[in-house]
């Protein structure tokens, strides 16, 4: 009964669940609010009035899965100094700046101009109008770097020095954590997911509509965008993943191991990347694997003869430079976690492949499995995107800042294991209750599909005031 009480344990589960439910709107948010930019920019280029629909339909459902990002985000925050007050005070000067410049600075920018785009369609001029989106769009995508750059110094602390008589890391160079570089291999690899789970839902829509043989005129153009924008951005996630991969090697060389479950440091034939593979939690049995001979080594190294450091030598260097103590991750998390987080995103993107083989010359599937695959595809990029997120957070254990504070030490000292129980359940079912409005909302308004393109132009061809569409 003890061990369920720790407060350690349930602040980290607390955090964990909250974390990953905010997160399910952020890629959403980046990811739709560019696609409704691109949509607006080819009406205001073209004229066409099925443009302008796309752009009111996936606006919509951009709109309600900001309002309730917002609200998940404001939550998790509070808990920096709830569950985690230890940590907040250690390092609380050198986090707290790029998350300020995310509050200050890209979150207003991106409110502000959310609501000039929502009230001024026919309020200001159509290309200056189109600026408010595409700001908007800006707003948010700086928002995702300030918030990495934050966590980025857990990874790869910079731009600090310790005042070891307040007992607290501080500021000393704002470019220094802003150019961490972890910040920037995890940001283009972010933002390309981002545009991969916006991708999946745009797909998934409009396979749905298609399917139904509805809205043909605005579904198809969509699907097609959603197809090429999934491809294209997996293309780009797997190039910017190669480049996180180096920047993790450089700074948190346990991290890989563990992605690997690399027990003994190996070099060139022998740094194979597993596939799968079956054995004894301390690795010292194999009992099945499928390998890739060099793939580590050359993902490590950018060369096939390069060494990959082994948990085992790993832990013997941490021991000497911090002290004693188990500095290695929850390897079958990490294993698992980096191969789903491949697989899922890969898988997603064949679909996209086959799709665009499918939809070719203007051809449209007859079979409904095809379109069930489309539309039950949706999950895949953003399940990649969580449990990516898992590995990168799991993979730094027992760190909360990596090589300064373990996570053990950051809890706060006063916050008991039952509060934190309470807490955690109110949490849960609170959320619970959010995410059942949250897909309701985005069910009905998916599936009630793009209004008629005579509620958005009049009969001189104006647009009709946005107030009469939403």
């Amino acid at each position: 009964m003890h061990e369920l009480l720790d407060p350690l344990l349930l602040s980290r589960w607390q955090f964990g669940l909250t974390t990953i439910y905010h997160f399910l709107f952020v890629p959403l948010t980046i990811g739709l609010v560019t696609s409704v930019a691109i949509f607006q920019t080819a009406w205001y280029r073209t004229g066409k009035v099925h443009y302008l629909q796309l752009t009111h339909f996936f606006g919509k459902l951009f709109l309600i899965n900001f309002a309730m990002g917002v609200v998940t985000g404001i939550v998790q925050e509070f808990q920096f100094g709830m569950n985690w007050s230890n940590y907040s005070r250690f390092v609380g000067d050198v986090f707290g700046a790029p998350l300020a410049l995310e509050g200050l600075l890209a979150f207003f920018l991106e409110a502000t101009f959310i609501g000039l785009w929502i009230f001024g369609w026919d309020k200001l001029p159509r290309g200056l109008h189109l600026a408010t989106i595409w700001v908007t769009a800006v707003g948010s995508i700086l928002s995702a770097y300030f918030i990495i750059a934050a966590n980025a110094f857990m990874q790869n602390p910079v731009g600090y020095k310790l005042n070891e008589a307040k007992g607290r890391a501080e500021l000393t160079d704002i470019g220094a954590v802003l150019t961490n570089k972890v910040a920037l291999a995890a940001f283009p690899h972010t933002i390309f997911a981002c545009f991969m789970v916006s991708a999946g839902l745009i797909i998934t829509v409009a396979a749905w509509h298609l399917s139904r043989n509805q809205h043909l005129d605005t579904m198809r153009p969509a699907l097609k965008f959603g197809l090429w924008v999934m491809v294209g951005a997996g293309a780009l996630t797997v190039l910017s993943g190669d480049q996180l991969g180096l920047a993790m090697v450089e700074t948190q060389p346990m991290k890989m191991a563990a992605a690997e479950a690399l027990y003994k440091t190996s070099t060139g034939a022998d740094a194979s990347f597993s596939i799968f593979t079956l054995g004894t939690p301390d690795g010292v049995h194999e009992l099945f694997s499928i390998r890739i001979p060099y793939l580590l080594s050359f993902l490590s190294t950018h060369t096939l003869n390069g060494t990959v450091e082994g948990i085992n030598d790993l832990q013997a260097q941490y021991v000497q430079l911090y002290g004693p103590g188990d500095y290695t991750p929850t390897i079958w998390v990490t294993y698992w976690a980096f191969r789903w987080m491949i697989g899922l995103g890969m898988l997603h993107v064949l679909v996209a492949v086959v799709g665009l083989w499918l939809t070719r010359k203007g051809r449209m599937p007859t079979n409904r499995w095809v379109w069930k695959a489309a539309i039950w595809a949706f999950p895949l990029s953003m399940l990649a995107m969580i449990v990516g997120w898992v590995f990168t957070e799991m993979g730094r254990q027992p760190w909360i800042v990596f090589s300064l504070m373990k996570t053990e030490d950051g809890v706060s000292p006063g916050v008991t294991g039952l509060t934190v129980l309470i807490s955690l359940i109110a949490f849960t079912a609170v959320y619970g209750a959010l995410a059942v409005v949250e897909f309701s909302l985005m069910k009905r308004a998916a599936q009630k599909g793009p209004a008629p393109a005579d509620e958005h132009v009049d009969e001189d061809g104006k647009h009709v005031p946005v107030t009469t569409v939403y």
